[in-house]
């Protein structure tokens, strides 16, 4: 059994069993999924979107997608401190508006909706602070990171390797 002495290098660099690259073997879903998203975007703050797709990765254990949208979150003006915040954001809501709350609990409901679904108060807090139009968009958004998540993990996407 080898050990690693060095932080530096990575535990193994044995090759990952190939999978599919979804991209390029369902462009059309692929290109579908594309503009799902952008639609899904739109009319909401990117920071927002990116607390979102954050909470979602982490949920669901999605390390590409968790590396790819802190980054993003970053470029959009988010703090480390807030980053660091949004797995424990109930007990440090003082780092998130009443509107992100509500937004990061609908996002938590509505990925592990196999749970318990969706609470009708946790729907009703984001009702309050979203009109029915950006409602309807935070829910897409959480939509569409929780497919990419699945199709992130189902074809071993490596955290790190993103290629936008």
């Amino acid at each position: 059994m080898t050990t690693n002495t060095s932080a530096d290098t990575p535990v193994s660099t044995a090759p990952q069993p190939h999978r599919v690259d979804f991209a390029k073997a369902a462009r059309p879903v692929f290109r579908a999924l594309m503009g799902f998203d952008a639609a899904a975007r739109e009319g909401l703050d990117p920071a927002l979107v990116e607390l979102i797709h954050i909470r979602a990765s982490q949920l669901n254990h999605c390390a590409y997608c968790l590396h790819m949208h802190t980054n993003d979150a970053r470029k959009a003006g988010e703090s480390e401190d807030r980053l660091h915040m949004v797995p424990v954001w109930r007990e440090a809501r003082h780092f998130f508006t009443r509107r992100e709350q509500a937004a990061l609990a609908l996002t938590e409901a509505v990925t592990l909706v196999a749970d318990r679904g969706v609470p009708d108060d946790v729907h009703a807090e984001a009702a309050a602070h979203f009109d029915d139009t950006e409602l309807a968009h935070v829910l897409s958004v959480i939509l569409t990171i929780n497919t990419w998540n699945r199709i992130a993990l189902a074809t071993g996407k490596v955290a790190g390797t993103d290629e936008r």
